[in-house]
Order: C-alpha cells, then sequence, then structure tokens
C-alpha cells in the first residue's frame, strides 16, 4: 500500500515537473504532415487543449506555421529563443486581440495629457546601482495570469502598489486585479486600460484590497462593494516618469518597480521564451506589464527584468528580459513612453494584513 502511494506521488511529481517544460521538437517533427500532426497532439496534450474535429484540423493549420516560424527564428543567431508555448495554434491576430489588447495608446488619445502630481521624485537619484532585481528583494509577488482578458493594465498597476508597499512596510500582500476590473469605471475592464487611471482610482477609493478578498475572475463583474469596504493597501498618487527617457526608467526602477506600457503584439513576443529579447516590434502600445529591476549580460548586453501576466509558462518563469539602452529613445517596443509608479509616504495601512490572511 505505502509502494502504491509512494508511486502516485512520484507520477504526480513527474506530470507537475513535465508540465513547466516546454515542448521541445527537431527537424523530424518538421518533416511531413504526420510528424507535424504528431507534434500537434503532443502539444495538445501538454496544454490539455481539446478541439472538436473540425476546429482541430483550422487550429492545426494554424500550428503549423507557428512552429516553422519558431524553428526559424531559432535558427537564427539571436540572443533570445522562441518555444511552442499555449498561444501555438493561435493565430498572431487572435492572439493580440486576447491578450495584447489594453489598447493603451487608443485610451491615451481618448484621455488626453497624462496625470500625476508632474514631479519625478527620484530626479536625483545618482550612483544608481549595475543591477536591480525587485524579486530578490521580497516586493515581487508570483507571477499571475490575466487569461482572455484584456486587463493586463490592472495587473500593471498591482505590481507597482505590491511593490512600494513591500517596499514601506516590508509586509509582501497579494493585492485584488478583480476590484480594479469591476470598480474602476475610468478604465474599460477586460476591454483595456491605463495604469495611471487605476492609481488614481486606489488612491481616491481610499485603497485596495487583497486578492484573497475579491479573487480574480478574468471577466468584467459588477462591483462588489461588500468586498471593497475594507482595503487593505493605501498609496498616496502616482507620478509619471519623463517619457521616452530609459535613464529616468532606470532611476525610477532602481527605486521601485514601476508600470509601463509596450507593444506586445508581434509574434516574436508571443512565443518568447528565453534570452535578451531584441526582437522588432513597433510603439502600437497594447499591453500593461511592469519593471521589476534591470541588469547586463556577461557579453554587455543591458537589459530590463519585465514582469508579464501571461502564467509562469510564458518566457523566463512569467518574465521577459528585454533589451535595454537602444537608440530609440521611446526604448524597445515603446517601454519608456508610459512609465508610471505609485507614491506611498508612510508605512501605515488602514488593516494589518499579513500573509497568513491570504491563506
Amino acid at each position: 500500500m505505502e509502494v502504491g502511494k509512494f508511486f502516485l506521488v512520484a507520477l504526480s511529481l513527474a506530470l507537475v515537473l513535465g508540465l513547466v517544460q516546454s515542448i521541445e521538437f527537431t527537424e523530424k517533427d518538421l518533416a511531413s504532415e504526420e510528424s507535424l500532426w504528431d507534434l500537434y497532439e503532443r502539444w495538445r496534450s501538454h496544454h490539455t487543449v481539446s478541439r472538436d474535429l473540425d476546429e482541430k484540423q483550422k487550429r492545426f493549420n494554424v500550428f503549423k506555421e507557428n512552429v516553422k516560424h519558431v524553428h526559424k527564428v531559432n535558427k537564427m543567431d539571436k540572443p533570445y529563443k522562441l518555444k511552442l508555448n499555449k498561444f501555438a495554434d493561435m493565430t498572431n491576430h487572435e492572439f493580440r486581440s486576447s491578450y495584447a489588447g489594453s489598447k493603451v495608446k487608443h485610451n491615451r488619445m481618448l484621455r488626453g495629457s497624462r496625470g500625476g502630481t508632474g514631479g519625478f521624485i527620484h530626479e536625483k537619484t545618482a550612483n544608481l546601482p549595475t543591477s536591480v532585481d525587485w524579486r530578490k528583494k521580497g516586493a515581487v509577488n508570483a507571477v499571475k495570469d490575466q487569461g482572455k482578458c484584456g486587463s493586463c493594465w490592472a495587473f500593471s498597476t498591482v505590481v507597482g502598489v505590491e511593490g512600494i508597499n513591500q517596499i514601506k512596510t516590508k509586509e509582501l500582500v497579494s493585492l485584488s486585479e478583480q476590484e480594479l476590473v469591476d470598480c474602476d469605471t475610468d478604465n474599460q475592464g477586460c476591454n483595456g486600460g491605463l495604469m495611471e487611471n487605476a492609481y488614481e482610482f486606489i488612491k481616491q477609493n481610499g485603497g485596495i484590497t487583497t486578492e484573497g478578498t475579491y479573487p480574480y475572475k478574468a471577466k468584467d463583474g459588477t462591483c462588489d462593494g461588500s468586498k471593497t469596504n475594507y482595503p487593505t493597501v493605501v498609496i498616496d498618487g502616482h507620478e509619471n516618469v519623463p517619457a521616452n527617457d530609459e535613464n529616468a526608467l532606470m532611476k525610477a526602477a532602481a527605486n521601485q518597480p514601476v508600470s509601463v506600457a509596450l507593444d506586445a503584439g508581434g509574434s516574436d513576443f508571443q512565443f518568447y521564451s528565453e534570452g535578451v529579447f531584441t526582437g522588432d516590434c513597433g510603439t502600437d502600445l497594447n499591453h500593461g506589464v511592469a519593471i521589476v529591476g534591470y541588469g547586463t549580460t556577461l557579453d554587455g548586453t543591458k537589459y530590463w527584468i519585465v514582469r508579464n501576466s501571461w502564467g509562469p509558462e510564458w518566457g523566463e518563469k512569467g518574465y521577459i528580459r528585454m533589451q535595454r539602452g537602444i537608440d530609440a529613445e521611446e526604448g524597445l517596443c515603446g517601454i519608456a513612453m508610459e512609465a508610471s509608479y505609485p507614491i506611498k509616504l508612510s508605512s501605515d495601512n488602514p488593516k494589518k494584513v499579513s500573509l497568513k490572511d491570504e491563506l
């Protein structure tokens, strides 16, 4: 009996470890329709994707083209690699619509000039460290998954608030993206939004509650006032990083996690796996993420550490390293165009919350 239990535990562990790994393939898998179909079935099994027969054929054709793209890019001498992740049978248009659809640029046009206090408290930061990683300082929670909901702006905002709260109080609390999706009427929930609007909402609302109190649903909902009556973490407002200035962005990121917007709609971004991303992308800002540090590789390539909200299976356990210090003033993929961060002046909150409250 004990042996049987041990076997089941070992099998479960093997399955879990297997899910962490990506689907690998070789030239042989690309040799014929049959081998490609076998690869697709292996991918579907790995990601537990169910399709009816007609849909499966359609998706297989999309999958084939994506496999070819991943294979082609990985054969090039690029400092990053791609993989067949959970987006592998989605067209790039479908991917952009579902996962890079925050419409930051569109919302900016509607809202006009940026808000905030007008200051930049990190302007005089000097002697910047050569590298910073707020994950190692305990200021960043585990990577989350926004699902097929254009709520990346809420996840980006929450990273900023969780970060500055931990820096000020020494306590890392997981906060509610769903409260922002449901209750922040200056943003559009699953149809996109701006991080600075969300920061202003949290300030005006008297704080934001925990994820445990108001859990994420990956869909629009009605604001639940019974859950928002107990804000846990407060901020005093937000500031914008001077636009198109990576040096200013570096000063901000040296002091706290920073919300940024970027163009994440390219195929290389869709299938990013590891390394320093240097891919082609524009400045059509369509996705909100957060910079949680920066560094330099051994060969001298400078990069940002960017926390995404597509789950830990994407990229480097949910993160992407993006090239820093390129010639374009707006930064790679427009990362320096719309950066902002929350301000928290005191170490007090309306209610002291410990991690055990989240259990």
